[in-house]
């Protein structure tokens, strides 16, 4: 362990347990800042909002800022949410999540990941210290250590995620942290992000008004996106265009060593609040956050809906994937 020792600095384990008891002694808090995340190809930047209560209260919001594409996790009690407000539609969770895994922006994954880490290292920084860790990614097994930055207080004010290369992936940048939030259990309810659907209007003589057609020709894929990754020894067999009620959807088959499907069709916001249920966990993806399962990967991105089934792909692979469909210079021009 390497610490530097300067007149009015703390030893290791007392800069450890300030931060311990800095974080359990907050009934609530709140904490803003910018998160980025990198793949091999592009860095995507969020806008971060993370609320916790005690009792299992969880909330984080990011934002898109290319796109603006806001997405919502949301834990209120035992129910787990991932909600995209934008298209009034949630997956719905049976997990233990956050406590499953590390999490960068959330102060109490934090200090579990000191916790099960004996040969953590602190090392003094300019205005504070930097706590290195290990981290426990299950989906994403590149991901290997993390380094937290604690001010002179004690309270982090950035997290930087490294790869097996030494690589930042993940990097959060906490503007403020409020540990006195005061919040309630009325501040994460699943209702504030349900829209009302709005009442039908009829069409008086000679108005012009929206029908079923208009709705599905919004739903039109015009264009089929490839994913650049693909495992080794698998290729694209079929690829096949379907006609549904909502529009068209697109159906890729890939065979080989790791088979799989990719299901691609135009995303479509509901009247009424869509809750999918989902035997598994959330995933934070390069553009949006997916539902992971056994054997299947869903999200939205790009006013597009994804589903990859496979029961040979790791969870690993299948975020690669994933991460690998947001290149446009991948589309091709199917009409």
């Amino acid at each position: 362990m390497i610490f530097l020792c300067g007149c009015g600095k703390s030893n290791p384990k007392d800069v450890v347990k300030d931060f311990q008891d800095n974080i359990k002694n907050a009934k609530s808090y709140k904490a803003t800042g910018n998160m980025e995340i990198s793949n091999d190809e592009e860095t995507f930047t969020y806008s971060l909002e993370s609320y916790y209560l005690k009792d299992n209260y969880y909330k984080v919001i990011l934002v898109n800022q290319t796109n603006n594409h806001e997405q919502i996790i949301l834990k209120n009690g035992e129910d787990i949410y991932v909600i995209t407000p934008a298209l009034n539609k949630s997956f719905k969770f049976q997990s233990d999540w956050p406590g499953s895994s590390s999490q960068a922006y959330l102060l109490g994954n934090l200090l579990q990941d000191i916790e099960n880490d004996s040969k953590y290292e602190v090392v003094d920084n300019e205005d504070g210290y930097i706590i290195k860790t290990k981290v426990n990614y299950p989906n994403n097994n590149e991901l290997s250590y993390q380094k937290i930055y604690l001010n002179s207080k004690k309270i982090p004010e950035k997290v930087e995620v490294y790869n097996n290369n030494d690589i930042v992936k993940i990097k959060v940048d906490f503007d403020k942290i409020d540990l006195k939030a005061g919040l309630k259990e009325n501040d994460f309810k699943l209702e504030d992000y349900i829209k009302e659907e709005e009442p039908k209007e009829d069409c008086e003589e000679g108005a012009s008004c929206k029908n079923e057609n208009e709705s599905k020709e919004t739903a039109t894929i015009e264009d089929i996106i490839y994913p650049l990754y693909i495992p080794s020894n698998t290729y694209l067999t079929s690829s096949e265009k379907v006609d549904t009620e909502n529009g068209n959807r697109v159906i890729l088959t890939f065979s080989g060593d790791k088979n799989f499907v990719l299901i691609e069709e135009k995303s479509l916001a509901s009247s009424a609040m869509e809750i999918v249920p989902v035997y598994g966990e959330p995933l934070l993806l390069s553009e949006s956050i997916g539902a992971l399962s056994a054997n299947s990967l869903s999200w939205d991105a790009n006013n597009m809906s994804y589903y990859l089934a496979s029961t040979e792909l790791t969870p690993s692979e299948m975020q690669l994937i994933a991460n690998s469909l947001g290149n446009e210079t991948l589309v091709s021009n199917t009409k």
